[in-house]
């Protein structure tokens, strides 16, 4: 499966896979993470239920704050 992910070609060998799997896949571990799938956003809840397929537009962003 080929997908876009923050703007780069990635490559897997599962044909689709949550959104959730995808985040522990790529170890993507902040707590506060933005996620968007075809540029609409999916809310943390629904993640499990989010499922990536070949062509994707995928977005992961991390929320930091600080001051």
């Amino acid at each position: 499966m080929n997908i876009t992910l923050n703007n780069r070609s990635e490559t897997f060998d599962e044909e689709g896979m949550s959104f959730e799997d995808l985040i522990k896949r790529k170890n993507f571990t902040f707590k506060m993470l933005v996620t968007k799938l075809n540029g609409k956003l999916v809310r943390k809840e629904d993640r499990i239920h989010s499922y990536i397929k070949e062509g994707d537009e995928v977005t992961v962003l991390h929320l930091i704050s600080g001051g």
